[in-house]
């Protein structure tokens, strides 16, 4: 698990070893989620810190987070360290790396000093592919594409969160978020220039920010987490091993770099309705990669580059790039992606679907589910939504009775088992969680449906009806009675 710096300030040592003694053996007192006075927070004393080796209550980790957060709280009065839950932005060193514009890129930073361990978190947003929908993208989307207006802060929420209640296992961690503002799947190396209209820079932008980074406190790094949501859940499987090999180039060769992708690992499929290529929504998925890798200066990791030359547009789809990739890597997934079914031009507005639709998105699951199957460490929900991981219910939705925080925790503690040879990984701490039912939301800790019309919540059995979902056809497809069917539904098994 590493260490964690809990508590500054010379005054409180003495009641923090009693604290933790009458902890051990007491009842948990309740959370308190206040955040201290402001006449607390601006004491600027000499502090010393101390840290804690978390390896012995591994098993227990959860109760023993609450009890080591309520005993920071209580001690909190006689600590000087500042409690700030915001990231700040710093534009990079580099002035030469740019946004689509020409405006400075940058990232967003909180440290969390005494940890070794850094999240570095990669913004969604889609693409544009030529000169008109990146204009258009400019006009209605201008923070993707330009820096000019980005506020000085911004507070983390899921993986992002400082709140142990929130982010479990990672609240401690340095936390890097990287604004998407070169509309390339964070691939382009190409700066703007009199013949082009903008700069296409976000494999240039990640590699700028670790350099910045390395001043900061990430040349002491264990850990390095890159992660990121669709188009930045993408750029994680691109980026991730030459993240790893810069490290290694500039002499860093004792961090490890792993990959979390959310949401970015998307198919090539064949479209539910062919359509011209003239929009970001209605290109089909390989046509925009084909447009736009060229459109970009693209560049794609060495290993996929050699697999695929001259149709290096494969190493956008994660099927294809992650057996190439050299570090370990995490995929998060819903099984009914909305972003691939937008892309597959089904429209989940309004209208009840049609059956060969529900035909479709039914198959599209099966076809996700096949392609995850030999990836060994992820998470993949029988859900229709997009993106999650930087979702505030991100610790409520299960697959198999584990949570995602819960599943990542597994992770980290089963590469840490085969960093010392030992092969197996940790009893009863899962990594491959996929579930089995066939239609979407048939999950029932999947997050909450809106109907889109009447923002009204939806339960599974509204949602499947609205979707044109036929009980009796699909009672008998499944050679069962409808009533026992509906039932399931309604119990979500």
């Amino acid at each position: 698990m590493g260490e964690f710096p809990l508590f500054h300030g010379t005054a409180c040592i003495k009641s923090g070893a009693l604290g933790a003694r009458k902890l051990r053996g007491g009842r948990n007192p309740q959370p308190r989620r206040a955040l201290p006075s402001a006449h607390y927070r601006d004491r600027t004393e000499t502090t010393e810190s101390f840290s804690l080796d978390f390896t012995a209550v591994e098993e227990n980790m959860d109760n023993f987070m609450t009890q080591v957060k309520n005993l920071a709280q209580s001690l909190y009065p006689c600590s000087a360290q500042k409690l700030d839950y915001e990231m700040k932005l710093h534009f990079l060193e580099n002035t030469s790396v740019t946004c689509n514009d020409g405006t400075p890129a940058g990232y967003y930073l909180k440290e969390s000093k005494g940890s070794r361990r850094w999240l570095i978190f990669l913004e969604g947003g889609w693409y544009c592919f030529n000169k008109e929908n990146c204009d258009s993208r400019y006009e209605t989307m201008r923070r993707l594409m330009s820096s000019s207006k980005w506020p000085q802060t911004k507070t983390g929420t899921g993986i992002l969160s400082s709140l142990p209640e929130e982010n479990p296992h990672w609240w401690n961690a340095n936390m890097v978020f990287i604004p998407y503002c070169s509309s390339d799947v964070w691939s382009g190396a190409t700066p703007k220039t009199d013949q082009n209209d903008y700069a296409f820079m976000g494999s240039l932008i990640i590699k700028e920010v670790v350099k910045d980074l390395l001043t900061k406190g990430l040349d002491n790094a264990k850990i390095l987490l890159l992660s990121g949501s669709s188009a930045g859940g993408t750029g994680v499987l691109l980026n991730v091993d030459p993240v790893s090999e810069l490290l290694e180039e500039l002499g860093h060769t004792n961090i490890q770099v792993r990959g979390l992708s959310d949401s970015g690992w998307f198919l090539d499929n064949k479209q539910y309705r062919c359509t011209d290529c003239v929009d970001t929504i209605n290109c089909a998925p390989t046509e925009v990669i084909k447009r736009g890798i060229k459109y970009w200066g693209g560049v794609v990791p060495e290993r996929c580059r050699q697999a695929y030359e001259g149709k290096e547009w494969n190493c956008f789809f994660g099927y294809k790039v992650y057996p190439t990739i050299k570090r370990p890597v995490f995929i998060v997934q819903w099984l009914f992606d909305e972003a691939q079914l937008t892309v597959d031009n089904i429209h989940l507005t309004g209208q009840p679907v049609q059956e060969g639709q529900w035909r479709y998105i039914q198959n599209l699951g099966t076809e996700l589910r096949n392609t995850l199957k030999d990836v060994p460490a992820m998470f993949a929900p029988a859900c229709l939504s997009h993106e999650f991981i930087t979702r505030n219910y991100w610790t409520d939705v299960h697959v198999k009775g584990t949570s995602l925080p819960r599943a990542l925790h597994c992770w980290d503690r089963s590469l840490q088992e085969n960093s010392r040879n030992n092969k197996s990984p940790p009893k009863g701490c899962p990594v491959h969680l996929i579930d089995s039912c066939p239609w979407p939301h048939c999950n029932p800790t999947c997050p909450t449906i809106r109907d889109q019309s009447t923002g009204q919540e939806m339960n599974v059995i509204q949602f499947l009806m609205h979707m044109g979902f036929d009980v009796q056809k699909m009672a008998h497809q499944q050679g069962m009675d409808p009533s026992k069917l509906l039932g399931m539904l309604s119990s979500g098994s």
